[in-house]
């Protein structure tokens, strides 16, 4: 563990020396996590990527990719691109990356069953900005936009999440 690394603790998401509030799963951490059961999965996560919308901001960070009308990410366990990142018109289920409301203005991806996605262990886990403080996830970690925006310029593609 580097102070490099973001670290979620009972307190907060910590991060080169400081503590950041955040949020995490209604149903809190797990050591099985599942497609739909609501928890964030205790692990270590590597960062994989970066999406921004380019129609609201800048992008945060060299390697981060802008997030177009079209991409959706799969929650389809029954297909082959179960968590994977995918273009409309989609047939399986899917969540729309591009929002009208700013939650995903900026999302970090981890590796969480990616890229060999085994189908009902759960898609994404995103590190995003949350509804409103204290309001719980699907799952991900979530944090407030000054908070997002300002680790968002800070990690690297060698920084890990590790949820304890």
């Amino acid at each position: 563990m580097t102070l490099d690394d973001l670290v979620l603790t009972p307190t907060g998401l910590r991060f080169q020396g400081r503590r950041y509030p955040c949020s995490i799963g209604r149903s809190g951490r797990t050591n099985s996590k599942r497609e739909g059961d609501g928890a964030t999965p205790r692990g270590v996560l590597q960062l994989v990527g970066m999406l921004y919308r380019a129609d609201r901001m800048a992008a945060p960070n060299a390697w981060a990719r802008p997030i177009g009308p079209g991409d959706l990410w799969s929650d389809d366990a029954a297909l082959p691109d179960y968590n994977h990142l995918v273009r409309a018109p989609y047939d399986g289920r899917s969540e729309s990356l591009r929002r009208a409301d700013p939650m995903y203005d900026l999302v970090i991806l981890t590796d969480w069953n990616w890229p060999d996605a085994e189908p009902g262990r759960g898609s994404a886990i995103f590190i995003h900005r949350w509804r409103r403080r204290g309001a719980p996830t699907a799952g991900c970690v979530a944090l407030s936009r000054p908070h997002l925006h300002h680790i968002a310029r800070q990690i690297t593609p060698q920084t890990r999440l590790i949820i304890r």
